[in-house]
C-alpha cells in the first residue's frame, strides 16, 4: 500500500465518519445517558492520552521525570493555579529532575 493510497483512504474514512455523525437522529442525542457520556468522554480520552504519553516508552512501562512533572501539574491544579503556572510548574519540575539525572 502506498502512502498516498493510505492518505486517500484515511480522508474518505474521516468524511464517512463525519457523515454518519450528521445522520444520527436528534432524538437519540437528547437522551440523558448520551449527554452524560458525551460530557465525560473527552475527559476520559485526555486522561488516557496523558497516562500513555507519561508512563510509556514503546511498549514498556516507565516512571521518569515526566511523572514528576505530571505530579507537579496535578498539585498546581489542586491549588487552583492559573493554567500558565500549571504548565510552568510541570516544565520546571521535569527539567529539574532530568538535570539531576532522573
Amino acid at each position: 500500500m502506498t502512502v498516498w493510497l493510505a492518505i486517500g483512504l484515511t480522508a474518505v474514512g474521516c468524511y464517512l465518519l463525519k457523515l454518519v455523525g450528521l445522520l444520527v437522529p436528534a432524538g437519540a442525542l437528547e437522551r440523558p445517558l448520551v449527554q452524560r457520556l458525551a460530557a465525560l468522554l473527552p475527559v476520559a480520552l485526555l486522561a488516557a492520552l496523558t497516562a500513555q504519553q507519561t508512563f510509556s516508552i514503546d511498549s514498556a512501562l516507565v516512571v521518569d521525570a515526566r511523572a514528576a512533572g505530571l505530579a507537579a501539574a496535578a498539585l498546581a491544579l489542586v491549588l487552583r493555579a492559573p493554567f500558565l503556572v500549571v504548565v510552568a510548574a510541570a516544565v520546571a519540575v521535569t527539567a529539574g529532575v532530568r538535570a539531576l539525572g532522573g
